[in-house]
C-alpha cells in the first residue's frame, strides 16, 4: 500500500482496515445516489481497490467496475445478465438473482 493510500484509509470514518479491500459492493441510496456512483468511486479508485460492484435496485441493474490504470471501467449489467467477477472467478450468479431481494 502507498503512503497515500495510508493517508486516504485514514481519512475516512470508518475505516478500520489496514489495507484496502479487493472488492466492494454498494448499495445504491436512493437519497444519495451520487455518493456511490461518483464520490465513493473515486475514494475506491485512489485506494486501489479493483473490483466494485454497484448494486441498483431502482433502476434494476448491477454497475461492475474494473480498475484498469488507476481509473475504472464500467460494465452494467441487467436482468438476465450473467456477472464475471475478476476477484472471484468461480462466482457465477444473475442480476436477478442479486436483485431478487428487493
Amino acid at each position: 500500500m502507498t503512503e497515500t493510500q495510508r493517508q486516504l484509509l485514514r481519512t475516512l470514518p470508518s475505516a478500520i482496515l489496514e489495507d484496502p479491500p479487493l472488492f466492494v459492493v454498494e448499495i445504491v441510496s436512493p437519497n444519495n445516489p451520487d455518493d456511490d456512483y461518483r464520490y465513493k468511486r473515486s475514494e475506491y479508485a485512489a485506494l486501489g481497490i479493483p473490483e466494485y460492484w454497484i448494486i441498483d435496485p431502482q433502476a434494476l441493474k448491477i454497475s461492475i467496475l474494473t480498475l484498469v490504470s488507476g481509473l475504472y471501467e464500467v460494465i452494467e449489467m441487467t436482468e438476465k445478465d450473467s456477472i464475471n467477477s475478476i476477484t472471484f472467478p468461480e462466482l457465477k450468479l444473475t442480476v436477478e438473482q442479486i436483485l431478487n431481494p428487493f
